[in-house]
């Protein structure tokens, strides 16, 4: 349902209100740690970019698991958590 929501999202261009960081670890951080990390915003800017409706993901997990850059390298995530306790702060949340 959430990808759904981020696929209209990226087809109106919509862009973020306000922004915070992250405070602790959870599933949607993990995944926006992901797309951070890659380059984009979150889920919405990555659809925008690559014009793509969906992201390739773990079915276990429900993290990402593949995500292609701006210059079209690819990063390729693992099942499990990624984002350690230490990084958490500079996750950027993104309000719509």
């Amino acid at each position: 349902k959430k990808s759904e929501i981020s696929g209209v999202m990226a087809k109106a261009g919509i862009k973020p209100k306000s922004i915070c960081h992250a405070k602790k670890w959870s599933d949607e951080i993990e995944n926006l740690y992901r797309f951070q990390q890659a380059g984009y915003r979150d889920e919405v800017e990555y659809k925008q970019v690559k014009q793509v409706d969906t992201v390739e993901c773990w079915p276990e997990t429900g993290f990402v698991k593949k995500l292609q850059r701006r210059d079209n390298t690819f990063y390729y995530y693992n099942k499990q958590r990624e984002c350690e306790d230490r990084e958490v702060h500079k996750v950027k949340v993104y309000m719509y």
